[in-house]
């Protein structure tokens, strides 16, 4: 089996994808952000959304199928950090 940049590339995408799933986990069920930056969260999605359209772009599943879920999973985390930001903010 010949290993091409585009098996190479879904293996990246994979890995990458799957390294986030335990914090997107942990803080869906827990709701605790915390210990999460808000200027990260908001910079990582931010990249994330870029790197889908330039996936878009130049047509290439990978980076696609990869930034899709990443951009899914971190929106929701960054909601839960702004939500969680705003509601300890004294009045």
């Amino acid at each position: 089996m010949q290993i091409t940049p585009e098996i190479i590339g879904y293996v990246a995408a994979t890995l990458t994808t799957c390294s986030f799933l335990p914090q997107a986990i942990l803080t869906i069920k827990t709701k605790n952000t915390d210990a999460l930056s808000l200027s990260m969260y908001s910079t990582f999605t931010l990249g994330v959304l870029f790197w889908l359209i330039y996936g878009l772009t130049i047509q290439n599943y990978a980076i696609i199928f990869a930034n899709a879920i990443t951009l899914l999973l971190s929106t929701c985390i960054l909601s839960f950090k702004i939500y969680n930001t705003l509601k300890k903010k004294p009045r």
